[in-house]
């Protein structure tokens, strides 16, 4: 007859836990989940709050001197404590939208010739070159352009536009609107260098991200390799091309350095495509020494600095909502 099992544990009847219906042995862990979630919102406000400290900083500095309408009068004289932004608004304009344009039509190019045209391999060698322009300061940009293309400008390109298209309102001028070579042409074709390794890699990247089949269907309806890049690839990566515009807009209009040194930092409005004007920022950089020993003007830099984050904030704003809206038309049309 078997012996009967002792009250003893045995192999196959372990003790049963004690019960944690309570919650006592889940309160630490609880605890520790609630530190980290405190702990892990504290870098996600550090943008924020720098955007905050960089306003604040900014309309303290300014003292609301030139605070109005009447900062967009076109004269800028410290000496008769005149400051008037105009000039440098229009300058801004009229390098950032052709520079945003040019990189924009290049960028595309390399991305399509990239992800449809050439082979994997010889892609795999030319994309880290257009990688390695962005981490090119803009010091050597300014450089390279003052040093290299000026007297390329000045010589060639533009004597040449000059003569033969004098019938384009603007291109006609005396040699001494060139002959430096310094001026817009010149500061359009930096800022496009600059420029493009962000348009070319956003576009890029939205291009690869079409799905294969689609393209392979695109392909398999009978159309050319342009027709489904145009109708299926650019459709479908329309996100990313309009993030690559808004973006390269934002790089070439907030550009300083380069700017400075290939623009001529004259204050005044170019009379033809060859004039030598000035930026926001370009300003700004070259005139902040002066302006400590000149009473008012630092406030005045101050609030120009105020309009140049407000034009850059409200076009990214703009790229933002309007990138959203087409991923919700994306959305509602599946």
């Amino acid at each position: 007859m078997a012996e009967s099992p002792g009250p003893g544990p045995t192999p196959d009847r372990q003790p049963i836990p004690p019960s944690v219906s309570d919650g006592t042995a889940r309160r630490p862990r609880w605890r520790l989940l609630q530190q980290t979630k405190w702990l892990a919102l504290i870098p996600a406000l550090v943008p924020a709050a720098v955007v905050v400290s960089i306003v604040v900083s900014l309309v303290s500095a300014s003292d609301y001197h030139n605070l109005g309408w009447a900062f967009f009068r076109p004269t800028w004289n410290a000496s008769q404590n005149t400051y008037g932004v105009e000039i440098f608004v229009v300058g801004s304009f009229l390098t950032a939208i052709p520079a945003l344009v040019l990189s924009m039509v290049i960028g595309l190019g390399i991305a399509i010739a990239s992800t449809t045209y050439l082979p994997r391999k010889i892609a795999g060698v030319l994309d880290p070159f257009v990688d390695l322009l962005a981490g090119i300061p803009s010091i050597i940009y300014g450089l390279w352009g003052y040093v290299l293309l000026a007297p390329i400008f000045g010589q060639i390109i533009e004597p040449w536009s000059a003569d033969h298209l004098a019938f384009i309102p603007g291109f006609s001028a005396p040699p001494s609107s060139f002959v430096s070579g310094v001026g817009l042409p010149l500061s359009i074709v930096v800022l496009t260098l600059m420029s493009l390794p962000i348009t070319t890699l956003l576009i890029r990247d939205a291009l690869r991200a079409v799905p294969r089949d689609l393209i392979e269907s695109g392909l398999a309806l009978g159309a050319t390799r342009w027709e489904t890049v145009r109708k299926v690839s650019m459709h479908h990566g329309s996100r990313g091309l309009w993030s690559a515009a808004f973006l390269g807009f934002g790089r070439a209009f907030g550009e300083t350095v380069a700017v400075a040194m290939v623009l001529g930092a004259a204050t005044q409005f170019p009379t033809n495509v060859y004039a030598q004007t000035d930026t926001m920022a370009a300003f700004m950089f070259d005139n902040l020494d002066g302006a400590l020993a000149t009473a008012g003007e630092i406030q005045a830099l101050a609030e120009l600095a105020i309009l140049l984050l407000a034009i850059t904030l409200v076009v990214n704003v703009l790229g933002r909502r309007f990138v959203s809206s087409l991923y919700t038309q994306e959305v509602a049309g599946l």
